[in-house]
């Protein structure tokens, strides 16, 4: 058995490089940056108006002139208008490129307008007011994103900005989630009373569309042929697969074998924490990763944050996100020697720190508590008493 930090070492070492792939711009919000964006030319590329109003020479107002006449009225997008003389100035409107001839912007609530001239109603003003300068934010050529960056909202309009129409970007692993087990039937069946509906693939399913990631799902029965067949056929088609259930110790968990005989390398099975503690990851010969979670809910809730998002995380090249860090609210005794991830419930007090509050459940088995915890609280394997007011690690799975 290893420790957690050892399996999730194991499982980054063993992230995928499934390349690149060119995808159109407006499709590409969510993907995973996979070249570098530079400026085209410098941003803005002009001396940029950045308010409806009035632009003038700032000499002409040092020199007491305080009523301009209008010589022209030029919108964003036009060609600059220059003025002849130091008395003239040219309405302008937000976004449009500042005549080389004027300097100085004053907004249209700072003056008075009539009979063709434009008075400023101001006893004091700045040089170089209300402007943009040009590659005042970049420079042609500086980097504007950088691979591994998530294309954000923000991102998108840079690689708009700089008439990008194609972005290469990383490839997205095809995922599978399978559930096991003949105990599990179909959601809109009826169960027996010693039956169960399946949920634990949907859950993974969930899991990953909440964080904009699609995965398949199958369910397969306790049948080491049928379970042999199938996964033959994921291995050819899948980049990653994910299992629910049937890697314990028990007479009909057939998947540790079924893995070995179709060429899977155990890498880790059984890792020191709880929920999860059956864990086991491997790697089939051609590449592919194989991550078999324990079959109870709590653990592929937790299982997919600790382990296999930071997997999917390295294999896009996406910086890992940053830690989380949180004050128990209550005293808490933990005895076994294994690293216990608490579910909890994150809220923010008056002093604006992060309070977890422990939710009381009956075991890994107990999902119906998930529902009001938000975070799983990573508490240390080397202590059995928790203190209210101690600080560690949380690994969000809700919304606060």
């Amino acid at each position: 058995m290893i420790t957690v930090e050892q399996a999730e070492q194991i499982i980054l070492d063993n992230k995928s490089d499934l390349g690149a792939e060119i995808t159109m711009f407006d499709t590409s919000a969510g993907r995973v940056l996979a070249e570098t964006i530079r400026a085209d030319r410098d941003l803005p590329p002009y001396n940029r108006v950045m308010v409806d109003g009035i632009a003038i020479n700032y000499s002409a107002f040092e020199q007491g002139i305080r009523t301009y006449k209008i010589k022209a009225v030029q919108a964003a997008g036009e060609q600059p208008i220059e003025v002849d003389s130091i008395d003239e100035c040219i309405e302008i409107m937000t976004g449009a490129a500042l005549p080389a001839s004027l300097n100085t912007v004053i907004r249209y609530e700072d003056i008075t307008i009539a009979d063709g001239t434009a008075t400023i109603n101001l006893t004091a003003i700045e040089q170089g007011q209300s402007i943009h300068l040009k590659g005042a934010d970049k420079k042609q050529g500086d980097v504007l994103a950088v691979p591994g960056q998530l294309i954000t909202p923000a991102v998108l309009s840079l690689i708009a900005s700089v008439g990008e129409a194609e972005v290469r970007v990383k490839k997205v692993p095809r995922i599978v989630v399978i559930s096991t087990g003949d105990e599990v039937i179909e959601v809109h069946k009826r169960p027996t009373p010693y039956q169960i509906r399946r949920s634990n693939n949907y859950t993974a399913q969930a899991i990953l569309k909440s964080l904009g990631y699609e995965a398949s799902v199958l369910h397969l029965p306790d049948d080491p042929e049928v379970i042999s067949n199938q996964l033959s056929q994921c291995f050819q088609y899948y980049d990653a697969i994910v299992l629910a259930g049937g890697v314990s110790a028990g007479k009909f968990d057939h998947l540790p074998k079924v893995l070995n005989e179709l060429g899977v390398e155990q890498l880790f099975h059984k890792v020191a924490q709880r929920p999860g503690k059956p864990l086991w990851f491997g790697k089939h010969g051609n590449g592919v990763p194989v991550f078999a979670f324990p079959g109870n809910p709590v653990a592929v809730y937790m299982c997919m944050h600790r382990y296999f998002m930071p997997w999917l995380y390295a294999t896009l090249g996406q910086p890992q996100p940053a830690p989380v860090y949180a004050m128990l609210n209550n005293d808490l005794e933990f005895k076994p020697e294994l690293k216990y991830f608490l579910q909890v419930k994150l809220l923010v007090n008056e002093q604006a720190q992060l309070v977890a509050e422990p939710i009381a459940g009956n075991g890994s088995g107990d999902f119906a508590n998930l529902a009001d915890a938000n975070a799983f609280m990573e508490l240390p394997a080397d202590r059995s008493l928790f203190n209210k007011g101690e600080v560690y690690r949380v690994h969000l799975i809700n919304p606060l």
